[in-house]
């Protein structure tokens, strides 16, 4: 009997081992480890290019701008390539930023290593964040490394340096990221600038031309400095799980694009935002934005690409789910491309008459205010609400913890009557702005002028 009852007891215990080893192969992972820093969860980013954002185009010029960015809202701030630029095979005067000859050094058109750290330090004691442009696929033809390390670039089928295949990047050439000296001195050059002078994190040029493993490896060494905040040029959900903390919307700014320019309607952010919802993790950031250093210099300005429907999409990129950043000069209606290889600074005369300041500052407000619209996994999803105009309305519900905001967007050209086909966004609410107290009914019409948008939030 003994024998008996403990050949049972075996079984019974091999079976719960069983049980448990097919709980646990069934159980999700979390697909994201990273931490995002504390500070991240409400951040918006400001892209400035040190080299055209005042006449001197200098940090400490930059620098005596804070409190105007302080009092717009935004809090992280991301300087362009601080670095020396190559002047083998430069274009245009003065090169561009992205083609680096001292990984450890700073552009002397700027100002010195001194300079650069007051700025970060007089950016930290008024509350901004500070991330810097990180170019780790190529570097310029002058650049060091290239006569002490030849060894550490590709070649190409004759042997000699080559830069990035197929674009014309003629003033860069590109570093073999399967040499383990490539990868210690970018990745100690990126340490020293955190541990020595404050840099908060890095936007990762061209970050998919960089093997993930560095990327991966090198967060974790940053972490192990302080907290850092990493933003990768690229659109790829891996780079969200171990190494960065946001990516670029790269869609959604075609789409956006599009939309405004007339050659899609409303329902074109479908597949953005089905995509966004399904196909990425909640921790991950995806960047929105109207304007960058790239689109503004190759695509057209903001006016261009926008045109009337410029407040509107901007408003979207700060309550929709996204990252939302602002390029430099949007917030004076800056209406020209910057040149990119020349001086060429921005003209602030109609900062104080320009619409979009005040709009940006509100919209950031907004955003402060309601958690719903926090970044990442902070803020919550977009849910569709239902119209009889889905070529022209794009309209949503994002609510958290009670806190709740609708989205409504007139994304055409003309006058528009919509019905709320369902009961999704019924309730009552405080309009965006005004104040005005607005109740919304199942079956209720809402009329918008072109290009028009409400924004409601009930915090019931």
């Amino acid at each position: 009997m003994k024998r008996y009852f403990a050949a049972a007891t075996a079984l019974t215990l091999a079976s719960v081992a069983q049980a448990q080893d097919e709980v646990s192969v069934w159980q999700p992972e979390p697909y994201s480890t990273i931490h995002h820093p504390d500070w991240s969860k409400d951040a918006v980013l400001y892209q400035l290019n040190t080299r055209q954002f005042t006449p001197e185009g200098t940090f400490a010029a930059a620098e005596r701008q804070l409190p105007r960015l302080k009092a717009l809202g935004v809090d992280v701030i991301w300087l362009m390539p601080i670095h020396p630029i190559g002047i083998e095979n430069r274009k245009g005067t003065l090169g561009s930023p992205y083609s680096v000859r001292d990984y450890y050094d700073v552009n002397p058109e700027f100002g010195t290593k001194a300079d650069f750290k007051h700025f970060v330090d007089a950016a930290h004691a008024q509350g901004f964040h500070v991330i810097v442009d990180w170019v780790a696929n190529h570097t310029a033809w002058d650049n060091p490394l290239a006569k002490q390390h030849p060894d550490w670039y590709e070649k190409d089928w004759q042997g000699h340096f080559r830069p990035t295949p197929w674009w014309d990047w003629s003033d860069v050439i590109d570093l073999d990221w399967s040499k383990p000296g490539v990868r210690e001195h970018v990745g100690k050059a990126m340490e020293m600038w955190v541990s020595d002078y404050g840099v908060d994190g890095f936007r990762a040029d061209v970050a998919g031309y960089v093997p993930l493993d560095f990327w991966e490896k090198e967060r974790a060494r940053l972490e192990a400095i302080r907290p850092v905040f990493m933003l990768a040029e690229w659109k790829s959900s891996e780079l969200t799980r171990k190494a960065f903390d946001a990516v670029y919307a790269w869609e959604w700014h075609h789409t956006s694009k599009d939309i405004a320019k007339g050659k899609s309607d409303a329902t074109a952010f479908y597949g953005y935002y089905a995509e966004n919802e399904s196909a990425w993790p909640r921790e991950a950031m995806r960047l929105t934005y109207i304007a960058n250093h790239d689109s503004n210099a190759w695509e057209g300005t903001q006016y261009e690409n926008f045109g009337d429907a410029l407040p509107a999409f901007l408003a979207l990129s700060f309550t929709g789910e996204g990252l939302p950043m602002l390029y430099n000069g949007q917030e004076a209606c800056n209406a020209k491309r910057l040149e990119f290889f020349e001086k060429d600074p921005i003209d602030w005369s109609k900062l104080a008459t320009c619409d979009l300041g005040p709009l940006v500052r509100d919209l950031i407000a907004f955003r402060r205010a309601n958690p719903a619209l926090a970044n990442g996994q902070w803020g919550a999803r977009m849910s569709q609400v239902l119209t009889d105009q889905p070529k022209h309305v794009f309209a949503w519900v994002r609510a958290v913890d009670g806190n709740r905001v609708v989205g409504v967007f007139n994304l055409s050209g003309q006058p528009v009557s919509a019905k709320l086909s369902d009961s999704h966004a019924v309730g009552t609410y405080t309009e965006f702005r005004s104040g005005e107290p607005v109740t919304l009914k199942s079956g209720q019409t809402i009329d918008l002028q072109p290009w028009g948008f409400r924004l409601l939030v009930s915090d019931s």
